[in-house]
C-alpha cells in the first residue's frame, strides 16, 4: 500500500535550520508530483512547494522564496525540503503529499504524509 513518511522535524531558533525528508513507498513515485504543505494551529493547510516528476519544475509559495529548497531523488524515492533563515511564521506540522498535476488542482492518486512537527522558538 502506498505510504510517505516525513522527518526530519524539531525544534529550532530563529535564523535556524532544518532539513525534513519525506519516503515514499509502494507506489509509482518517479510518476509523482510531490508537494510539501504546512498547517499552523488554527490556520488552513497551506502549500508550501512543489516539484515535478523529473525535478525541472520547481514552485514555492512566495514567503519561502529564497530560504527553502525542495528536491526530489528518485532512484531513492525520497523528496526533501531544506529549510534555512527559519522564522516563528514556519511553525507548522509539515506535510508531504504525492499527486498528480502540477497546477492549483491536483489530481489523484493522491497520498499525505501523517506530518512532521517543526517549531520555531528561542
Amino acid at each position: 500500500q502506498a505510504q510517505l513518511v516525513e522527518s526530519g522535524g524539531g525544534l529550532v531558533e530563529p535564523g535556524g535550520s532544518l532539513s525534513l525528508s519525506c519516503a515514499a513507498s509502494g507506489f509509482n513515485f518517479s510518476s509523482s508530483v510531490m508537494s510539501w504543505y504546512r498547517q499552523a494551529p488554527g490556520s488552513e493547510r497551506e502549500l508550501v512547494a512543489t516539484i515535478g516528476t523529473s525535478g525541472s519544475f520547481i514552485k514555492y509559495v512566495d514567503s519561502v522564496k529564497g530560504r527553502f529548497t525542495i528536491s526530489r531523488d528518485n532512484g531513492q524515492k525520497k523528496v526533501s525540503l531544506q529549510m534555512n533563515s527559519l522564522q516563528y511564521s514556519d511553525t507548522a506540522v509539515y506535510y508531504c503529499k504525492a499527486h498528480r498535476g502540477l497546477g492549483a488542482v491536483h489530481w489523484p492518486p493522491i497520498y499525505w504524509g501523517q506530518g512532521t512537527q517543526v517549531t520555531v522558538s528561542s
